[in-house]
């Protein structure tokens, strides 16, 4: 028996205190038999608010939007149906590195001792099918019990906080109002100490590489974000004056005006000031690199063969693995022991996107559009990105302070919906853009419907094209499987909320939506922008047609003529 200080408290309320200590203050989800005893404890002791959505699916996208900003998320689904809604937005959270806590009211343990038969199961006796699901996407696991519930609420909270994933714990219908034993002491969120000598020889190898080098340079991905490393990768680029490039997952997770921020990196696709620095460097240093088609040009980036390869809690140099060293530990210790340098060769930084003036009474375009949207964004946004057109967004320079949130390596649809309603709880006083298309925003539009219950006052940006776009440059540029129905998308603030005083503005021209923008953001503000459905930014469609010769090969239907889109008017 541990001789620290205990206390009795029930199991969901332990449960639910937990949660507070490890910073969150926010539960998403949806109602449930199996999980009402736990939401009614948290009525009862108000330890965290409730923001039930629409959908567990968009439960799950909330909460990895608000983790992401808050650096802890969570989620409340009922067994079964809810979690299997659910899982694909964990799966996301576990793609992206976001740490999120999935708890599932289910099944009585007095069922499971006696074998009896309950409803959201499949009616076999079988009771660990979905522990063994979320095996899958998540890194731990556990059914609750009385003798367990303290080590396991403590060890998933924890492993989700360290790891930068997400975890799914059960929790019996029938165990929540049971008192147990428990630690009286809060829950601390700390890093396990870093092994000394592994630290040392790590620092130093990389130090030792990185002062001999004559052109080093530094790569990033969106680990750096995860584990709270950008002021360090600023501090060592700025010290040794080295040029700084990102994988588009990272997009803003490095100031861009910061002076030695070269672009992103996209293998072929780069810039060639970035392809250069970035390809030819002798001692680059990657944060969290973890390549998809996406990310490099669809397979074309070619890092140096002795890239110093860093992640949250190991790092490769040479021949030589560093396993027990935590990130910002070995980041602040290069930091320390590399020299000062004055006299590198500037490299180039990233240019500010050109203006050109549009003319107001023409048809609204791509071109025109993301340039009205350069010249709006300012320091301290959060900017939400679905998969589409929207991924011009990458092309743009951003302020300081801004942040980037996207399902760029899952590749989600919908995604941005869920998770516009979970920065929005987690940062309120921020300014919040969603960029979305008319295809992803079909999947999750209901939960705007909370997002106005809750009188969040973002500004949606909707580009209506008619359907999906991004497919279109994939294959089937006039087929009817890449069509939606038409919505009329500006009026849906007034539907899900007859009282709201949202701003509503449906744009064709470039006039128009100048006059969107102008509009005074006290309130929700709601753009639909038309366009023409083959019209998109020439970098998403290149990608697009670069795409299906991958996932087709030579024999594909993307050779047929005339079944693509091609990049024509624009190229930002």
């Amino acid at each position: 028996m541990s001789s620290s200080p205990s206390r009795r408290m029930k199991i969901g309320d332990f449960l639910l205190r937990r949660l507070e200590e490890a910073g969150v203050r926010h539960l998403f989800g949806v109602p449930g038999d199996f999980n009402l005893e736990l939401l009614q404890q948290l009525q009862d002791t108000g330890t965290l608010k409730w923001i039930g959505t629409c959908s567990e699916l968009n439960a799950s996208y909330a909460a990895d939007g608000y983790a992401r900003l808050n650096g802890l998320g969570a989620l409340l689904v009922t067994n079964g149906v809810g979690a299997l809604s659910a899982i694909n937005g964990v799966a996301g959270s576990y793609s992206e590195h976001v740490p999120v806590i999935c708890i599932c009211g289910s099944i009585p343990l007095r069922s499971i001792d006696r074998g009896l038969g309950m409803h959201h199961t499949m009616a076999d006796g079988t009771w660990d099918r979905f522990l063994g699901a979320y095996a899958q996407v998540t890194a731990a696991q556990a059914r609750l019990t009385p003798h367990n519930a303290v080590t396991e609420i403590d060890r998933l909270i924890l492993t989700a906080w360290r790891e930068k994933l997400p975890v799914y714990m059960e929790l019996p219908s029938d165990i929540a109002y049971l008192d147990i034993e428990v630690p009286a002491a809060p829950l601390m969120l700390a890093e396990p100490p870093s092994d000394p000598e592994r630290l040392r020889s790590c620092i130093a190898a990389i130090a030792g590489r990185l002062s001999a080098a004559t052109s080093p340079a530094i790569l990033v991905d969106l680990d750096a974000d995860r584990f709270g490393v950008a002021s360090e990768v600023m501090g060592l680029a700025d010290k040794m004056q080295v040029p700084v490039a990102m994988i588009n997952t990272a997009k803003a997770v490095i100031d861009e005006t910061f002076p030695h921020y070269l672009g992103i990196y996209n293998g072929k696709a780069s810039k060639p000031h970035v392809h250069e620095a970035i390809e030819s460097s002798d001692c680059l240093l990657s944060i969290g690199y973890r390549p998809i088609e996406v990310t490099t040009g669809d397979v074309t980036a070619s890092l140096p063969v002795d890239t110093i390869r860093a992640r949250g809690h190991s790092v490769d140099v040479g021949d030589d693995n560093y396993q027990a060293v935590t990130l910002k530990e070995v980041l602040r210790g290069v930091i320390d022991a590399v020299p000062h340098v004055s006299n590198r060769t500037p490299r180039h930084v990233a240019a500010a996107a050109a203006s050109t003036h549009a003319d107001g009474s023409a048809k609204l375009t791509q071109a025109a559009y993301w340039q009205a949207i350069q010249g709006y964004i300012r320091p301290g946004d959060v900017l939400l990105v679905d998969n589409g057109t929207s991924y011009a967004v990458f092309g743009l320079n951003l302020p300081p302070k801004c942040t980037f949130v996207g399902s760029v390596n899952w590749g989600s649809i919908g995604y941005s919906v869920g998770a516009l309603l979970g920065t929005l709880t987690a940062a309120p006083d921020r300014r919040h853009l969603l960029f979305v298309g008319d295809g992803s925003f079909q999947l999750t539009a209901q939960e705007l419907s909370t997002i106005l219950r809750h009188d969040h006052k973002p500004v949606i940006f909707l580009i209506n094209n008619g359907g999906y776009t991004i497919e279109r440059g994939y294959l089937g540029k006039t087929e009817h499987y890449n069509d939606i129905a038409n919505w009329a998308y500006a009026d849906l603030p007034k539907v899900f909320r007859p009282d709201t005083s949202a701003r509503s503005f449906v744009v064709k021209t470039s006039r128009d939506l100048q006059n969107a923008l102008s509009a005074p953001n006290d309130t929700m503000i709601f753009v639909e922008s038309i366009m023409d459905p083959y019209d998109a930014p020439a970098a998403v469609i290149s990608s697009s047609n670069s795409g299906a010769d991958i996932d087709y090969g030579p024999r594909g239907p993307q050779h047929r003529g005339n079944v693509q889109l091609r990049p024509a008017t624009y190229d930002g």
